[in-house]
């Protein structure tokens, strides 16, 4: 049993896909510029609630532009 259309695919593959590189891309971004000790998890969090709003935004608006680009310029 199928739960959603087929017609929000791609919307939700961008929502995923920005979803994710944000976590992945904010937890070692984090690591790298203040460490990993008590504090961590608090900074990660801040940041992850600034970045991921930005990547699904830049997801919605870049996505389309980009598979628009992609399937003219592939066989």
């Amino acid at each position: 049993m199928k739960i959603i259309s087929k017609k929000y695919s791609n919307l939700i593959y961008i929502l995923l896909m920005g979803f994710g590189m944000s976590l992945f891309m904010t937890l070692i971004i984090t690591y790298i510029n203040t460490g990993f000790d008590a504090g961590y998890p608090k900074r990660f969090f801040k940041a992850w609630t600034v970045g991921l709003p930005i990547a699904i935004a830049t997801s919605l608006i870049v996505g389309p532009i980009v598979k628009k680009f992609v399937d003219k310029n592939t066989k």
